[in-house]
């Protein structure tokens, strides 16, 4: 992990694991009543999220609630749904693993708090979780997740306090939208932040700085198997391609940051509330 950036752990969770994940996920969806004016496209071409995204409150004001966000695509001019909504939705967050029993579960359970002490967490808290469709049954999702730091959007001083937890729910494969990596280039910093915006600006959040052009040789895929945990390093460069294959490719993920010695940045899309703050990720 510290030479690479990344770890597989094959086998973390068990398939009954998955499955209660899954389940839980169907009748989230099922349930779920979504007003047209909060019925947000997710994207992660950056022109894209500042139209998307940056200019919702639904986005920014999703750190401490579970909401939905759809496919590209799915949605008319009005906001009205083109295909069946439990079709359309790309990812649900971020506070799945406050409000949520199943996921709360999964993200405090016993191996995963023995992991953050391997690691030597000291005050681990959880900021944010998600649980990404990467393709609904019937549905070809187009998305592919272009290469980024998850330090650009979750911003600590110092760095190197953040880590992602990328549970796979079905098996992961090049076909259906596995991780690429490349390794140790969690090593050289960040070159991008996205950050709130000032009041008054036509968007919520804006971009600063760019993201390099990465060589692809420089990528290796990471296909994992159901119930497997990739650790992420939150400088490490990672990307996901499209979705080629009839399957779907369900995740959970979340991210914790060692609180201790550490100062969650004020410009971060995503903040700790009085109704949430970071709660810790170990119980």
């Amino acid at each position: 992990f510290h030479k690479d950036g990344f770890l597989v752990l094959e086998q973390f969770f068990s398939a009954e694991e998955c499955d209660s994940m899954r389940s839980q996920i169907q009748k989230i969806v099922s349930e779920m009543e979504v007003p047209p004016h909060c019925r947000t496209e997710f994207s992660t071409r950056q022109e894209e999220q500042l139209q998307a995204q940056g200019s919702s409150d639904y986005f920014l004001n999703s750190g401490d609630k579970i909401r939905f966000f759809f496919e590209k695509g799915v949605l008319d001019e009005k906001g009205n749904f083109l295909i069946p909504k439990e079709k359309s939705v790309s990812k649900i967050g971020h506070a799945l693993h406050a409000y949520d029993p199943v996921f709360k579960q999964i993200t405090h359970s016993p191996k995963v708090q023995e992991l953050g002490r391997k690691l030597g967490l000291e005050r681990p808290v959880v900021v944010q979780s998600m649980y990404i469709f990467k393709v609904q049954p019937q549905w070809q999702s187009l998305l592919a997740v272009t290469p980024h730091q998850d330090a650009t959007f979750l911003h600590t001083e110092p760095l190197g306090r953040i880590l992602g937890f990328w549970i796979a729910l079905e098996d992961a494969t090049q076909e259906n939208g596995c991780l690429w990596f490349i390794p140790g280039s969690h090593t050289n910093g960040i070159t991008r932040r996205m950050v709130r915006a000032a009041s008054g600006a036509s968007t919520c959040v804006e971009f600063v700085g760019s993201e390099p052009a990465y060589d692809d040789k420089q990528f290796i895929p990471l296909p994992i198997s159901k119930g497997g945990l990739i650790l992420i390093h939150g400088e490490v460069v990672h990307k996901s391609e499209l979705n080629s294959s009839e399957s779907s490719r369900h995740v959970f993920t979340f991210h914790v940051m060692e609180a201790k010695g550490t100062t969650w940045s004020k410009e971060n899309w995503l903040q700790p509330t009085p109704e949430l703050p970071f709660p810790s990720l170990y119980t």
